[in-house]
């Protein structure tokens, strides 16, 4: 076992050094050297505390973040923001020393974001990717709200609502405005239903216009698939990681969120299968590619850290947590980075598989399967890519060939 380093700590919270340090180390993975970096913190936590008179259970987040705040006050280094605390409140969280996560009372945005997010947790079981997209727009247009003056929802009114959009128009592509669009409705019906709003504004919201297959997928060649799987340093674990991730991306066709979700038992090895969990806690089969399997194989035995956790990818630094959607489409950013190619995302090696199945004579029904759409229409916007295919329905113009 790694030798643990001992620092001194001091404070209300002293009684709790060994146990923070086991968890760290034991848990957590951590060197020694941030082990007592975390115990320095937490004497500077305790003293802080004690001095704001603040119990240790009553903890808000918005106490959390006055303690940073007041740390780059006075020109610490280290700690600066919510996230370097993360570890530290985790822990306390979970021994108890520390109150549950609590909103600050103070923050307006917060409690209304906090409450409307339980909401969509609770009552409507919405999928945890699609309650945090809503709190991300929703807190994007309270912020805004807050700009303007008071927040007073109670008396919101078409012409903000409609303020806030073209101002989101101004920035975001269609899709993305959707996306804003989709959000905001149901909070103003949600307004209404609590009786916050007198009227249903939900209805002054119109669609956005635009034609639903008015693009072509993206699709990478070969040569660029070869460079971001040749950009992995696959003598790394964080290599062998990201190249068994990017083949998933790129052989099955696999969302983010879906390569993010999967768990060691869902690789079924003696039938070649891989059990996807899909949209709406929808489960599939795929048969598992032989080049796939090979590298999952690798990561497993000689890149995956020891965990608790059975999420088949974790992360490569402390704390060992599975990879959230969020990092898992970072892999194929970082990976264009490495191989300075432009940035292809993660969705862009989705559409790669289906092309890529369409130029090998797939059908669009096959890729429909293997790419888990929910009808036929979801992808049929891969016709426009298959050219042999609309060769059979176009007319030749008098005189010329089919150009292609």
């Amino acid at each position: 076992m790694m030798q643990r380093q001992a620092t001194r700590v001091t404070g209300p919270f002293a009684d709790h050094a060994e146990g923070l340090r086991t968890w760290l180390i034991d848990t957590g993975g951590y060197v020694p050297p941030v082990v007592a970096h975390y115990e320095r913190l937490l004497s500077d936590l305790g003293r802080w505390l004690d001095d704001e008179g603040i119990a240790a259970t009553d903890v808000t987040n918005g106490d959390l973040k006055r303690f940073v705040t007041a740390r780059r006050d006075a020109g610490e280094r280290q700690c600066r923001s919510l996230r370097g605390l993360r570890a530290l409140v985790g822990y306390l969280r979970q021994a108890g020393v520390i109150g549950p996560d609590q909103p600050d009372t103070g923050d307006e945005v917060g409690q209304v974001v906090d409450d409307y997010c339980h909401y969509l947790r609770t009552e409507r079981r919405l999928a945890p990717l699609t309650v945090t997209n809503a709190r991300l727009v929703l807190g994007r247009f309270l912020r805004w709200r807050i700009a303007q003056g008071p927040l007073a929802l109670d008396r919101l009114d078409p012409e903000a609502i409609h303020s806030f959009v073209v101002i989101e128009a101004g920035r975001l592509r269609p899709g993305a405005l959707r996306s804003v669009i989709g959000v905001l409705r149901p909070f103003l019906r949600f307004l209404f239903s609590r009786g916050i709003t007198d009227t249903d504004l939900s209805g002054c919201l119109s669609s956005v216009a635009g034609a639903r297959f008015a693009t072509i997928p993206k699709a990478v060649d070969a040569a660029t698939v070869a460079a971001l799987l040749g950009s992995c340093n696959r003598s790394r674990p964080g290599g062998r990681r990201d190249y068994a991730i990017m083949l998933l991306l790129v052989r099955l066709g696999l969302r983010a969120i879906e390569v993010a979700s999967m768990r060691v038992g869902d690789i079924d090895w003696r039938a070649g299968e891989l059990l996807v969990r899909g949209k709406g806690g929808r489960l599939d089969r795929l048969p598992l590619p032989v080049d796939v399997g090979e590298a999952l194989v690798d990561y497993l035995r000689h890149g995956r850290p020891p965990s608790a956790s059975d999420a088949v990818f974790l992360s490569t630094v402390a704390p060992r947590e599975p990879m959230s959607r969020n990092a898992v489409v970072f892999v194929s950013r970082t990976a264009s980075e490495r191989a300075g190619l432009p940035t292809v995302g993660a969705h862009r090696l989705r559409h790669t598989a289906a092309t890529e199945m369409l130029r090998h004579g797939a059908s669009l029904r096959e890729v429909g399967q293997v790419l888990r759409h929910e009808d036929d229409m979801s992808t049929s916007i891969y016709a426009k890519v298959d050219f042999d295919a609309l060769a059979l329905v176009i007319r030749p113009w008098p005189g010329l060939g089919i150009v292609r």
